[in-house]
């Protein structure tokens, strides 16, 4: 309803626990799983826009996360910030900057097995 608006720019990504560390999740009979406060709870979703193509994810925890997910939560977290305060030179591609990303995560033995960003574009493939 929003003005120049054109629809999801991929299908909504909802998953809990387990489900919430797989890239691009997508829920089946044998995966599907009730939301409950004692595990972590992830959203990805995202619009085409005349002026642009959005893609949110958002993590959350509704109940007191374990010390392993707090720890994991602010190793990322680490890791937006350090991107965010870098300089880069003119034409540093994103793959040359997702060691800073990890960085954080590296330091105690931690991965996520998906990349750190992507491209920006508009009516482009936001999962390709």
């Amino acid at each position: 309803k929003q003005k120049d608006n054109r629809g999801p720019s991929f299908e909504t990504i909802s998953a809990s626990g387990p489900n919430a560390a797989l890239a691009h999740y997508s829920p089946s009979e044998e995966t599907s799983r009730r939301l409950t406060v004692d595990e972590m709870y992830l959203v990805d979703s995202g619009g085409q826009y005349l002026d642009g193509t959005t893609d949110i994810t958002r993590t959350v925890h509704w109940g007191t996360p374990t010390d392993m997910q707090k720890e994991a939560f602010t190793r990322v977290l680490m890791g937006n910030i350090e991107i965010s305060q870098t300089v880069f030179p003119s034409g540093t591609s994103g793959v040359r900057i997702e060691m800073l990303g990890r960085r954080a995560l590296w330091e105690v033995g931690l991965n996520y097995g998906h990349g750190t960003g992507h491209g920006v574009g508009n009516y482009f493939g936001v999962h390709e």
